[in-house]
C-alpha cells in the first residue's frame, strides 16, 4: 500500500550528485567545446542530450531547474550551466575543467584570427571579413527579434525597451549602459507584476549557504571596486579588467547582449575600431562554444601592453569570473530568490531593457559599420531570412557570407 507524502515533504527529490573526476569532466566538455555550434539555446540542447539522456549526471527536473537558475542570473547561461554541472560532478576543479573544456577551443581560434587581423591589416578590409560583418547585422537582428517576442510581449515591457534604447543611443558609454539597466529594474519593480513559481528540485549540492554568500559578496565587491581601481591606478590592464568584468556581471538575456556593453567599453576609449570589433563579432558566429569567447578576440587585438595571447587569455578569464561567482553563489539560495515578487518584477524590467540596448547596438555600431551600400543591405536581409525562416545555423550563414564576400571583394 502506498501512502501520500507527508505534509511539507517535497514531491520530487533530486538525485544526489555522483562523484566524478575533473579529468572526466574536462574531456566531456572539451568534446562539446569542439562541436557545439549554434549559440546558447543549441548548447543547452547539447548539454541535455549529453548529461541527462546519455550520461545521467542529472535528472530531467534537476537540469530544467538549473537552466532556469542560469537564465535568471546575469552572465552566459550555457557556460554557467556547464560550470554548475562540473561543480556538482567533481567539485571546484570540476567547475574549472568544464569551463576550460567548453571555452578554450573557440578562444584559441579567435585569438589566432585576432593575430591575423593585427599583423595583416588587409584582412580587416577584405571581402571575407566584410561578409562576416554583414552576418553580424543579421545575427543581432535575429536576437533582437526573438528576445523582443519573448521578453517584451506587452505594452509596459515594450515601453521599457524603447526607453532603454533611447537612453543608450543618447549616452552610448559604459555608464549609459548601466543606467539603462538600472532604469529597466526600477520600471519593472514599479509597474510589472510577478507570478507564483512552482517549487524546484535544485539544491546547492557542494556549495553551502555560507560559501554561497561569500561568493556573491566577492562578485559584488569586484563590481564595485574594479572601476575605482581603474580610475585610481590608471593603467590599461586595470581599465580593461574593469570593463570586461562589468560586461560579464551585467549581461542579462544571452550572449549577444555582451555586444553593446563591450562596444561601449572598448570602442569608445579608442582601444579597438568599429571595423575590427565587428570583424571579430562576425567570426564568433563561425566557431563553436560560448559567445563570450569574443572577449579573447578583443583582448588579443587591443593595443600594448595588452594584446596577443596574454591579453586574449586574460580578458577571457576576467569576463567569466563573475559568471562563475554568481551561479555557484546562487545555487543554495535559488528557491528563495526566485519566489520573491520584487526580484521577479525587477528582472522583467531588466530583461526588457536588455532588448532596448541590443536594438540600439543593432543600429550603431552594427548597421552603421557593416552596411555601406544597397548590396550590403540586401545580403544582410538574405542572411536574416536564412537564419529566421530557413533556420540555418549561424555557422553556415557566416561561412557562406565570407565565401561570397571574398569572391565579390
Amino acid at each position: 500500500m502506498t501512502h501520500p507524502p507527508a505534509q511539507g515533504t517535497p514531491l520530487h527529490s533530486p538525485t544526489p550528485p555522483v562523484a566524478g573526476t575533473a579529468w572526466e569532466v574536462l574531456w566531456v566538455f572539451l568534446r562539446l567545446g569542439l562541436t557545439s555550434f549554434g549559440g546558447p539555446a543549441a548548447h543547452l540542447g547539447y548539454f541535455r542530450t549529453e548529461f541527462v539522456e546519455r550520461r545521467r549526471w542529472v535528472d530531467e527536473r534537476g537540469y530544467s531547474d538549473l537552466v532556469a537558475l542560469c537564465q535568471f542570473l546575469p552572465g552566459p547561461a550555457s557556460s554557467q550551466v556547464g560550470m554548475a554541472l562540473g561543480l556538482q560532478r567533481a567539485g571546484w576543479t570540476g567547475a574549472l575543467a568544464a569551463w576550460i573544456g567548453f571555452t578554450l577551443p573557440s578562444a584559441i581560434a579567435l585569438i589566432l584570427f585576432a593575430h591575423g587581423v593585427t599583423n595583416h591589416p588587409a584582412i580587416a578590409a577584405s571581402g571575407a571579413v566584410q561578409g562576416l560583418k554583414i552576418v553580424a547585422v543579421a545575427v543581432v537582428a535575429q536576437a533582437v527579434w526573438g528576445m523582443a517576442r519573448t521578453l517584451c510581449p506587452d505594452v509596459p515591457r515594450a515601453s521599457i525597451a524603447a526607453g532603454a534604447a533611447l537612453w543608450a543611443s543618447l549616452m552610448s558609454t559604459s555608464a549609459g549602459q548601466l543606467l539603462a539597466l538600472t532604469f529597466g529594474a526600477l520600471m519593472g519593480w514599479a509597474f510589472l507584476k510577478g507570478t507564483q513559481k512552482p517549487p524546484v528540485a535544485l539544491q546547492g549540492g557542494r556549495v553551502g549557504r555560507r560559501t554561497g554568500a561569500w561568493l556573491l559578496l566577492l562578485c559584488a565587491a569586484g563590481l564595485g571596486m574594479l572601476p575605482v581601481a581603474a580610475v585610481w591606478l590608471d593603467t590599461p590592464w586595470w581599465q580593461a579588467t574593469s570593463v570586461f568584468y562589468q560586461a560579464g556581471a551585467l549581461v542579462f538575456g544571452g550572449g549577444h547582449v555582451v555586444l553593446p556593453l563591450l562596444q561601449a567599453g572598448v570602442v569608445h576609449p579608442g582601444w579597438v575600431s568599429d571595423e575590427v570589433f565587428l570583424a571579430g563579432y562576425g567570426a564568433v558566429q563561425a566557431v563553436p562554444g560560448p559567445l563570450f569567447t569574443f572577449a579573447a578576440y578583443l583582448g588579443a587585438v587591443m593595443p600594448a601592453p595588452l594584446g596577443g595571447w596574454a591579453g586574449g587569455l586574460a580578458m577571457l578569464a576576467v569576463i567569466f569570473v563573475p559568471a562563475f561567482l554568481l551561479v555557484a553563489g546562487a545555487l543554495p539560495y535559488w528557491e528563495g530568490l526566485r519566489q520573491r515578487d520584487t526580484a521577479q518584477r525587477a528582472m522583467g524590467g531588466i530583461n526588457a531593457a536588455v532588448v532596448g540596448l541590443l536594438a540600439a547596438a543593432l543600429y550603431d555600431p552594427v548597421w552603421t559599420t557593416a552596411i555601406h551600400a544597397w548590396p550590403d543591405a540586401a545580403w544582410a536581409l538574405v542572411a536574416f531570412v536564412l537564419l529566421v525562416l530557413a533556420r540555418l545555423s549561424p555557422l553556415w550563414v557566416a561561412a557562406l557570407a565570407a565565401i561570397v564576400g571574398a569572391v565579390v571583394g
